[in-house]
């Protein structure tokens, strides 16, 4: 079996080379003396792949070619060249041993003997996925996105001496992005994955009879738990369906489970895979067997497998061809000493807890990880991979992950894994090129041989056109940053500025300007690059106000916007103009509309201590950018005459939560020690005692650097007063944090109006 990275050096090769006996004239000046040949009884997915090659070719060469049935001896005489599509007796005879069945799961055969050519695969995919490779990889067509492509024009179509069986390693591959869930163009991509909606016609795809975190699902806590509290579970010696898990010794619960997971797969015709796996959260069952159970295996994953396999052999009985697949996730992770997956029980393994700065299987910050993969690969018959390559926390920051999708895939095949889900912008629209991640993925996930420089290259060149050049130089910009920072790069990361300099930003724009130049003048491709800026114009404006500081306090230039409420304006407008969607998981891009305003929101006076210092002297952090734990709830931004700029943080006086936290810029390191200050006040009944806490947090060494205990009497009223945290070291990593005192009753309400810092040396 050869794999399609040989075909594509060796197409290069014939395409370099004379004309040699091995090619055969599909078209010449455009017109064709082939047909293309059905079997007798065609599948749906046949009949698809026969319009899309008939479509294609005459859109590249002009000739309309006929399709017809090989029962049909006037329309397809013996003699007449043809392109036999699918499982015809004609490529019996021709090919020796041939049986699609028998290529491997999602096989293609791709070949030419004498003046026919053969396009045939593994029912159902396989047919339709020979076509396509045919099309992209001999013909030269290219599906850039579910409306973009290209498609070449050659009213001669000369097509080369071909021989080539493949079938790809990872039999589910999901490039999980938004556009890739068109139908057709994933099945052009040669995705199957659940969430992509491939039609029947286009080999349809994997079903989920419940997609994953189905424990509540299928035994919801609302219909159960009040006659059944034991089937949950134990945590600290008391039964709870808050953020708990199922207690997976209980063989009353496993039975009502397999009941609902029975007519769920009745209720879903056609699913091929069900899960029964963890709820997306902690809280596993603490009970004394549970627990026994743990210990024996040496890993919460034991109680989980045990659990599943006697679910699985149940479902097996009604549904023989049907997966069942639970997860490796968080707490379950590590695999068990004794137990084994069955055979019909799938492991999806999930890398949150990764850094995806760096291979998977090679980087330090990934050893954990490495270690679990292998020791599933040894014991689960079917390893699946739930991949994370995109940041949940906020989609439209740059990811700069690109170097290691491919090592890690070629990663997750080493070690026996056959399905994959790369989890992407699902839910965005204008992410770090989430197009040409799309694209790369799908082909890397067909094909792990694959050059990935050489697909970027093709992607950027093809896509962006005389931009490429540039845009290839940011992105190596973004990921020598990265690498040559350390950062733990997580799939939830706030910001950039633990890897991304002010010196790189300023790269990155003039980049950016001269990618701009490149296309000015065609407007389909400027379009498309002015979308792509706008990751990095998002930096600019999130951290603005401490980037502007740094250039004065260094003298380095600052090529952020000069107006930066102008800048945020046409950054919401572009986004909206683009699809935006949703700005992080589950959270629209509405919702951030107005965070963004009011980051530019004109600042008050400035504080007493800072009057008349000049303004590379002191920082101001006003309430417009302080982060709020549950707005609405522990916390909340409030009109206030008595605040600087007539806003303020407000936190109730009933919790003792760190409800109200300023991290901070990695942008401030090395700029030599600050004095910090809190403006806050409080309002309630009491008299005395605590008004509030205050201080600093380090979350690298996980300590605190500063606090402050604040009384009623230093803080009640109208009038805000400043509070001293003392000076340090400031850097990425520390954060300012404020909490109320849990006085419910006396204290009413804490308000924060700012938070400033003065350089050492100033008044």
């Amino acid at each position: 079996m050869k794999s399609l990275a040989w075909f594509a050096v060796s197409l290069a090769l014939v395409a370099s080379a004379p004309a040699s006996g091995g090619e055969i004239q599909l078209a010449e000046d455009g017109k064709s003396d082939y047909v293309i040949v059905l079997p007798r009884s065609p599948s749906r997915v046949e009949r698809t792949a026969a319009r899309e090659l008939q479509e294609h070719l005459l859109r590249v060469t002009g000739a309309k070619l006929p399709v017809v049935s090989e029962a049909d001896s006037k329309a397809h005489p013996p003699s007449a060249p043809a392109i036999l599509v699918g499982n015809t007796a004609r490529a019996g005879k021709l090919v020796q041993n041939f049986d699609p069945a028998a290529l491997g799961h999602d096989g293609i055969l791709v070949k030419t003997v004498g003046r026919d050519l053969v396009l045939a695969g593994q029912p159902p995919r396989g047919t339709l996925y020979a076509v396509y490779t045919f099309l992209e990889d001999v013909v030269g067509c290219r599906w850039w996105t579910s409306s973009e492509s290209f498609i070449p024009s050659k009213s001669t179509l000369m097509i080369p001496e071909l021989d080539v069986e493949y079938a790809p390693p990872l039999r589910y591959r999901e490039a999980y992005y938004r556009d890739a869930f068109n139908g057709v163009f994933a099945a052009r991509l040669k995705c199957n994955g659940h969430a992509e909606r491939i039609a029947e016609e286009y080999g349809g795809q994997y079903r989920f009879a419940g997609f994953v975190h189905t424990f509540y699902p299928l035994l919801p806590p609302e219909k159960y738990f009040k006659d059944h509290p034991e089937w949950y579970s134990e945590i600290n010696g008391k039964r709870t369906t808050d953020h708990a898990q199922l207690c997976l010794t209980n063989e009353e619960m496993r039975q009502e489970l397999v009941r609902n997971a029975l007519a769920r797969l009745r209720a879903t015709p056609g699913a091929n895979i069900i899960s029964i796996s963890q709820n997306d959260w902690h809280g596993r069952c603490q009970c004394e067997r549970c627990l026994a159970v743990e210990k024996e295996e040496g890993s919460p994953s034991g109680p989980l497998l045990r659990f599943v396999n006697a679910v699985a052999a149940e479902i097996e009985k009604e549904f023989p061809d049907v997966l069942v697949e639970t997860l490796a996730y968080q707490y379950t992770r590590q695999p068990p000493r004794h137990v084994r997956p069955r055979k019909n029980v799938i492991i999806r393994l999930c890398s949150i807890e990764c850094s995806f700065v760096q291979p998977l299987g090679s980087g330090p910050q990934n050893e954990k990880f490495r270690k679990d993969i292998e020791g599933w690969s040894r014991i689960a018959p079917q390893l699946f991979v739930w991949d994370y390559v995109t940041n949940f926390r906020n989609y439209i920051l740059p990811h700069p992950n690109l170097r290691v999708l491919a090592p890690n895939i070629r990663f997750f095949v080493k070690n026996h894994v056959v399905g994959l889900f790369e989890q992407g912008d699902s839910q965005c629209g204008i992410g770090d090129f989430v197009r040409m991640r799309a694209w790369l993925l799908a082909h890397l996930m067909w094909d792990p041989n694959r050059d990935e420089k050489a697909l970027i290259r093709e992607f950027l060149e093809g896509y962006y056109g005389p931009a490429a050049p540039y845009l290839q130089q940011y992105l190596d910009l973004l990921h020598d940053a990265a690498e040559r920072s350390g950062v733990y790069l997580r799939c939830f990361m706030s910001d950039t500025s633990s890897w991304l300099t002010l010196d790189d930003l300023n790269t990155a724009t003039r980049l950016y300007e001269q990618a701009m130049k490149a296309v000015a003048d065609d407007p389909v491709l400027r379009r498309r690059v002015r979308r792509e800026r706008l990751p990095l114009d998002h930096v600019w404006l999130k951290r603005y106000h401490v980037l502007r500081t740094q250039a004065r306090l260094t003298g380095k230039p600052f090529l952020g916007p000069d107006d930066p409420a102008a800048a945020c304006e046409e950054f919401i407008r572009l986004a909206y103009e683009h699809n935006v969607g949703n700005y992080r998981e589950r959270h629209s891009f509405k919702e951030y509309e107005p965070m963004l305003r009011r980051l530019f929101r004109p600042a008050g006076p400035p504080p007493e201590p800072c009057r008349g210092l000049p303004a590379d002297r002191w920082l101001d952090f006003q309430d417009n950018q302080f982060r709020l734990s549950k707005p609405g709830v522990w916390s909340s931004l409030v009109k206030d005459p008595n605040a600087s700029d007539g806003m303020a943080a407000r936190m109730p006086g009933s919790h003792r939560q760190w409800a109200l936290q300023l991290p901070l810029a990695g942008d401030l390191k090395g700029l030599g020690r600050w004095r910090c200050y809190v403006v806050a006040r409080c309002e309630g009944s009491a008299k005395d005692g605590l008004a509030m806490t205050m201080g600093l947090y380090d979350t690298v060494n996980r300590k605190g650097v500063a606090s402050r205990r604040v009384s009623v009497e230093d803080s009640q009223g109208d009038r805000y007063r400043i509070f001293d945290l003392g000076t340090h070291e400031l850097r990425g990593g520390l954060y300012f944090w404020v909490a109320p005192p849990e006085r419910p009753g006396q204290i009413d309400a804490v308000y924060v109006d700012r938070i400033f810092i003065v350089r050492e040396g100033g008044k």
